[in-house]
């Protein structure tokens, strides 16, 4: 006997609408004899026994037959644990467990432990979206992942925690409709709501000039580079960058949520991204784990920081090639898929290996050649990209133990979105040279990722450090 039921295979940042079709033998055997088809992985092939120990533990009784899973289309592999859902439920319904026969107004997905427990899956919100696509009216899933999926509008959620509410909730729904209500989010009230910030430039005592550079790069989108000493606070200032930018659109919000959930970083207890990501990588990070890859490729840390913040401290210890992206494309023999990445760098280096050079209060050691060969580590392309570079001294005691008012996070965001809104209202200037009507909205004026290649130092003169020998002066950010 055959029976049907609609799952989904998530892949890139998009899901696929996967059937799930059981057959079983009416005929006993001595052992159990269930196989999967349609280019399962190992998680998928490893489902027969979350399954039937699911099944049995639930309370059904499971006879010995042959029962044969096809999972179409059979073209496509398929991974993951959340096909354990519809594989249980097409069971149940081939062995005539379901008053329902007809399953194609509902999407199910979800992986089983063994006590019939169901346990939240990755990438839920891009499972809704194609669901709402293939006009699929409703979602069973796990609990956990309720808030992520209500998010979209137009699909009835509805969560469960074992495999016989499941089983109840189909039987209701052929005895004359649903009893329980569906799970309802406002998507807009929780962006709203959770606009706060843990941390804040109130915080920051001092270095009001790379304050002022990180304010013009919010208002512009533009990539920025700050340079000085170990413990200036760079990083500190980095961190605090997020605070003042401008608030994610719901679109904005929608589409970083679908990176973060494929990626499996997503807070489930808030089911939305509402504050633009900042992703901070140690400089060993591989190529793959930078960019992205797996054998069904994954989303790396750059798009991780779509529409938000990639951090890169200690530049000059990452991979040196640079490429402009908005997207980044990992092709594999199976399948190419495209992930978003447009994101802001903002990135912090010492000016010498030492990291004291022009330093009042320590001595730099350094050699010219070293500090050549140091700076040489990032590449031109790389440097061209970066709009802003800022010196960031050591913080004076006085302005430590000072009582100046500091400005916090709110009041600089609220310049910075009086700037955005202010060029916004300014049409760019078309390939003619005569203005265009089309406004523009905030986004990052240009994205930059690494790759692997060996850095090329350059020579230089054996004369000891000094204030007279310096690297590249950076670039100090001021009003106009």
């Amino acid at each position: 006997m055959l029976f049907k039921a609609i799952s989904a295979a998530v892949y890139g940042i998009d899901a696929n609408i996967i059937d799930v079709e059981v057959d079983f033998s009416a005929i006993k055997t001595q052992e159990d004899h269930f196989n999967t088809v349609g280019l399962p992985d190992a998680a998928v092939r490893e489902s027969r026994d979350r399954v039937r120990a699911a099944i049995r533990n639930s309370g059904f009784d499971l006879p010995t037959t042959h029962i044969t899973i096809n999972l179409a289309p059979a073209d496509i592999k398929k991974e993951g644990s959340g096909f354990d859902l519809p594989m249980a439920i097409g069971i149940l319904g081939a062995y005539g467990a379901l008053q329902l026969r007809d399953l194609n107004d509902f999407l199910l997905i979800g992986e089983l432990g063994l006590d019939g427990a169901l346990r939240p899956v990755p990438g839920m919100l891009p499972v809704a979206v194609a669901a709402r696509e293939r006009g699929i009216k409703n979602l069973v899933i796990p609990k956990a992942n309720a808030r992520e999926a209500a998010v979209v509008e137009g699909v009835d959620v509805y969560p469960v925690e074992t495999l016989l509410q499941v089983r109840d909730l189909l039987n209701q729904a052929a005895n004359g409709g649903i009893h329980s209500p569906a799970f309802k989010v406002e998507a807009t009230q929780v962006l709203n709501e959770l606009q706060h910030f843990s941390l804040d430039f109130a915080d920051v005592r001092g270095q009001q000039t790379a304050k002022r550079a990180l304010e013009i790069a919010a208002a512009g989108g533009h990539n920025i580079l700050m340079i000085g000493p170990p413990g200036s606070g760079k990083t500190m200032l980095a961190r605090r960058f997020p605070s003042i930018l401008p608030p994610l659109t719901f679109e904005e919000a929608l589409e970083t949520t679908k990176i973060h959930s494929v990626a499996g970083v997503l807070d489930a207890e808030a089911g939305l991204v509402t504050q633009r990501p900042f992703r901070a990588p140690h400089h060993t990070i591989s190529d793959a784990g930078l960019i992205g890859g797996g054998v069904i490729p994954r989303p790396g840390e750059v798009s991780l920081a779509h529409n938000g913040v990639l951090f890169l401290d200690e530049l000059p210890e990452f991979p040196r090639n640079v490429l402009e992206v908005r997207h980044v494309t990992i092709a594999r023999a199976s399948m190419s898929l495209t992930f978003p990445a447009a994101f802001m760098l903002a990135a912090a280096m010492n000016p010498c290996p030492c990291g004291y050079f022009n330093d009042k209060s320590r001595e730099c050691h350094c050699t010219p050649p070293l500090i050549q060969r140091y700076v040489a580590k990032i590449s031109g392309p790389l440097i061209d990209r970066i709009d802003i570079h800022i010196e960031v001294p050591a913080v004076q005691y006085k302005e430590l133990r000072g009582a100046a008012a500091i400005e916090n996070s709110a009041t600089i965001r609220a310049r910075v979105l009086a700037a955005s809104a202010s060029a916004s209202t300014q049409p760019p200037p078309s390939e003619s040279g005569k203005k265009s009507s089309t406004t523009r909205k905030w986004e990052p004026a240009r994205s930059a990722l690494t790759a692997s290649s060996p850095p090329t130092p350059k020579n230089s003169s054996s004369e000891p450090c000094s204030s007279k020998a310096s690297p590249p002066e950076p670039t100090t950010a001021s009003s106009k």
